[in-house]
């Protein structure tokens, strides 16, 4: 195991320690052990050698309530900037975000800070709460629930290039209650102990989607909460698209719900109190190609002639936000 890897994943085990987690010690570990010795992307240890040429900061602030925001430009000098800025560029491209790491301004491909400001209104409050994020990504929303009270949090994504992104923006932040592991939810036991469970942008890659409803449920405590954001289609509690081959040029989408539909599965899962917290079409503005993602995005998935419809002629990205409680 990496160095790196070693301590990242040492300082989540004290994290556990002392919490109502401590039971997931059982088997994390050698889950751990067992993904290190898999063989990681063939550029994760260039990817690790990179992380530890990045300088050392005090940032002046570090604000993660109402954006993330790490230190100020006037915190180092020229030649420090050009060197983060340019280690930073490594790890493209950077999807979920932004972020601003000493005046840096890390434009990512999508404003994951629209989506939050659209679910923190309608969740409970994360004010000492042990919490999970099931498909985190390089961690944006992590450090914005740290930011809103959540006593530790945890993020879980098998995407290395997101894991080594968060541990970028943990360099500059410093210690702090919230970790990433880089595990499927299916290598997840049964904790039944978060008190918050999130999931967004997850559920539509799915072949089984009540199976990974399931998977979130049993990691909530009765009476935990779930917040479940995913891609929706119009219909009724019997409607769900199922893709021919691609939908938006993704080949791994597999069913997209109704509301409706969705509510339907998650009250037979035996959840309760759920709610429509938020429906929203996805704009050209809210996921686009930046400067920090050079590829195809949103604009190049949907009909030219008619925006409402991808490329291959279904409805354009609608995303709803449920939230539901486990009886």
């Amino acid at each position: 195991m990496h160095k790196l890897v070693e301590q990242w994943t040492a300082d989540a085990y004290r994290e556990l320690l002392d919490s109502p987690l401590r039971h997931w010690l059982e088997t994390l570990p050698a889950q751990m052990q067992q993904w290190s010795s898999t063989g990681q992307h063939g550029e994760f240890n260039k990817w690790c050698r990179l992380l530890e040429k990045l300088p050392v900061t005090h940032p002046s602030q570090c604000e993660l309530g109402s954006e993330v925001r790490i230190g100020s430009a006037a915190d180092i000098d020229t030649y420090t900037h050009k060197q983060i800025d340019g280690l930073l560029r490594q790890f493209m491209p950077w999807r979920k975000g932004p972020f601003h790491v000493h005046g840096i301004h890390i434009d990512t491909e999508w404003r994951s800070d629209w989506k939050w400001e659209r679910v923190a209104g309608h969740i409970s409050d994360l004010n000492n709460r042990q919490v999970l994020d099931v498909g985190c990504g390089s961690g944006y929303h992590l450090w914005r629930m740290h930011g809103a009270g959540a006593k530790a949090v945890y993020g879980i994504d098998p995407t290395q290039l997101f894991y080594i992104q968060f541990q970028a923006i943990k360099h500059f932040v410093g210690q702090a209650p919230v970790h990433f592991l880089p595990l499927g939810i299916e290598q997840m036991q049964p904790l039944e102990a978060f008190d918050t469970v999130f999931s967004m942008g997850v559920l539509y890659h799915r072949k089984d989607p009540i199976q990974f409803l399931e998977q979130l449920k049993m990691q909530l405590r009765r009476g935990g909460e779930l917040i479940l954001e995913t891609l929706v289609v119009e219909g009724d509690e019997h409607t769900a698209l199922m893709p021919v081959d691609r939908y938006a040029q993704m080949r791994n989408v597999w069913f997209l719900p109704s509301v409706d539909a969705l509510t339907l599965w998650l009250s037979r899962l035996g959840f309760v109190d759920i709610r429509l917290a938020d429906i929203n079409d996805t704009t050209l503005d809210e996921q686009r190609a930046t400067d920090w993602m050079q590829g195809q995005s949103l604009q190049d998935f949907l009909d030219p002639e008619d925006l409402s419809l991808t490329v291959e002629g279904y409805p354009a990205p609608k995303r709803a936000v449920l939230v539901a409680t486990r009886k």
